[in-house]
């Protein structure tokens, strides 16, 4: 899948946590990073100062999950 950061799905680990799906339990996932964008920076074309979650999509339902950084 061109669109996703590996060339397989993978499991994930999060600190000490294994992801699961919420939704069909799966246990790989592709891997990609989000723009998460504002009206406001879209107004101004600073979409690049806008914050990015990581997203994990299960690879056999396609459930994503995204996560934000904790700094």
């Amino acid at each position: 899948m061109g669109l996703f950061s590996r060339e397989r799905p993978e499991p994930v680990q999060l600190g000490d946590v294994t992801l699961h799906c919420e939704i069909c339990k799966g246990t790989e996932f592709w891997t990609r990073d989000a723009q998460l964008n504002t009206a406001v920076a879209s107004f101004f074309s600073l979409e690049w100062t806008n914050p990015t979650a990581s997203c994990f999509i299960c690879s056999q339902c396609g459930y994503i999950h995204w996560f934000l950084p904790l700094d």
